[in-house]
């Protein structure tokens, strides 16, 4: 044992993922799944994590890191969590209602558990602190979006940062010469733009509520639709919350959120499956499409994340009919495992498969900043 033991706690939407490093060895692993969910696992997040630490050994710890999604414009960079960061990371759950409470519950039982190991908030948002101007601001009055903070932030930053080093790793070039699309395709789900190492664009925006179509989330819809709710439906704005985070995309197109089985209902000919698929692989070839133009040169798309690594017609599909843009699929390589290549040899742009490591590179940074 060193004194590199680390302790990583992804505490998701639904989900803990928790991981045990020494070094860069996994040393215990395991995930707490259907949190919340009518008879699933535990009643909340809290809950789980006091589950895994009460079981996990956490002797010569060195710090616990903890993946907190909405940063803000506060956090840019991975912190030491005191009293003052918990406050500002609860100030800023209304803008990621599905993660950031979850991320407080696990860190504040780690904090009550482990008192004296620094616990170190490392955040989805810190990559993307490279967009653009462009690319972050909204078209709405200026003024009223400074005081209030409107802009695209952008999410899933350590996957996309982690899975797009990697690519370049599968093509044996450096990372800073390498243009990637990369596809979080989980429960929740972004696309994202990396120009040598540097996020350019990104599907989320203000919230983990824009762009790709989610498990539960709708993903980009008119903002009319809220106004439209509001005065016709007479719903009230949490009401309208509550739908657009929590019972729309796959949910709400078929009463699933889990792409398992909505491909299952959908080979067996359910029209609501069908559908459902169909909106969100449309929804993904469209942003390919635009991340294509923007970069101007694209040397790999990436699948990565729950759907994006398993699902294989969720990837034919959202790369179907983008031969003319140098991207395709070939079914043999697409129909196996693990992190490879999935395109014909000789293919322009080449298409990847990669494990996303959210926690290991979570627990770069905890390490680092605890022992700086």
């Amino acid at each position: 044992m060193t004194a590199e033991r680390v302790l990583v706690l992804n505490c998701g939407s639904s989900s803990v993922k928790w991981r045990l490093y020494d070094g860069d060895d996994v040393m215990d692993k395991g995930t707490v799944e259907r949190i919340g969910e009518a008879g699933g696992g535990p009643a909340d997040h809290a809950t789980a994590v006091r589950e895994v630490i009460g079981k996990v050994d956490l002797t010569g710890l060195t710090a616990v890191g903890h993946r907190v999604v909405h940063g803000g414009q506060e956090f840019g960079e991975p912190v030491l969590v005191d009293d003052a960061v918990l406050a500002a990371i609860r100030d800023l759950a209304p803008l990621a209602p599905l993660h950031n409470p979850a991320n407080l519950a696990g860190i504040e039982v780690a904090r009550q558990a482990l008192p004296d190991v620094p616990q170190v908030a490392v955040f989805d948002t810190a990559f993307h602190t490279t967009l653009p101007e462009a690319a972050a601001t909204y078209a709405i009055d200026r003024d009223t979006a400074r005081r209030y903070g409107i802009r695209r932030y952008g999410f899933h930053g350590t996957s996309h940062a982690y899975v797009s080093r990697r690519t370049a790793d599968l093509l044996g070039r450096p990372y800073d010469e390498v243009n990637t699309i990369t596809l979080h395709l989980g429960n929740g789900a972004s696309a994202c733009a990396v120009a040598g190492g540097r996020s350019v664009a990104t599907s989320m925006g203000m919230s983990p509520l824009e762009g790709l179509v989610m498990g539960t989330r709708s993903g980009d819809l008119d903002p009319t639709i809220v106004f439209h709710l509001r005065r016709e439906a007479g719903m009230g704005v949490d009401d309208i919350d509550d739908l657009l985070n929590h019972r729309s995309g796959l949910l709400g197109l078929t009463g699933a959120n889990d792409m398992r089985e909505v491909l299952t209902r959908r080979a067996d000919g359910d029209p609501a499956a069908t559908l459902a698929f169909d909106v969100y692989c449309r929804r993904i070839t469209g942003y390919v499409g635009a991340y294509y133009a923007l970069l101007g040169r694209v040397d790999a798309v990436t699948f990565t994340a729950g759907v994006g690594e398993h699902a294989a017609p969720v990837r034919a599909a959202a790369l179907a009919g983008l031969d003319r843009l140098g991207i395709a699929v070939d079914p043999a390589r697409n129909a196996g495992s693990g992190d490879r290549v999935i395109s014909p040899d000789g293919a322009e742009v080449t298409v990847c498969v990669v494990g996303t490591d959210e926690e290991r590179e979570i627990a770069r940074a905890a390490r680092a900043v605890a022992t700086a």
